[in-house]
């Protein structure tokens, strides 16, 4: 596990935004950027819901516009920022593009192979492991996530009420 270094904060305030303008077209609340020398090559934030594509992931969208920018899809001197922990696939994505570094925000308990459910990056067995720093900026990426699934139940409850209400006034 590598120390949060100075930029560390910069960048994932970065991906915290990216997170937003998903949060903003009700999707999942995770951002990304790709960085290289101190500069952003590629933003991106989740579009599964918009694009209804299961690998829409804020991650793997980041890694694309990367070596399309890049014109490479080795991206050996690069740092990740992500608010929310990987999953398997973006971790299998992280490793297959030889991103060097991965810094994210929250864990995540049900998904994350970063470290919590396992460590898909650091895993030996690959032939490319990542530098990794976890927890920056820990409680505001995981207050994105714990406001945005808060709203979605209360948004379904209010649903389901309306409905319930619904079919109350046409059965009288």
């Amino acid at each position: 596990m590598k120390v949060i270094e100075p930029q560390d904060e910069f960048f994932m305030r970065e991906a915290i935004k990216e997170a937003e303008k998903a949060q903003e077209i009700q999707e999942v609340p995770i951002g990304a950027v790709l960085v290289i020398n101190g500069e952003i090559i590629s933003r991106a934030h989740n579009l599964r819901e918009t694009d209804q594509n299961a690998i829409a992931h804020a991650e793997l969208l980041a890694i694309d516009k990367a070596c399309r920018q890049t014109g490479s899809w080795r991206l050996e001197d690069s740092t990740l920022y992500v608010t929310l922990e990987p999953c398997p696939m973006c971790a299998g994505a992280i490793i297959l593009s030889r991103v060097n570094r991965v810094v994210y925000g929250a864990s995540d308990p049900k998904g994350g192979c970063a470290g919590t459910l396992m460590n898909l990056l650091q895993d030996e067995r690959f032939n490319h492991q990542c530098e990794m720093t976890k927890g920056v900026l820990e409680k505001e990426c995981g207050q994105l996530l714990s406001d945005f699934f808060r709203s979605l139940r209360e948004r379904k409850k209010l649903a389901k009420k309306m409905k319930d209400d619904q079919g109350k006034i046409n059965l009288q």
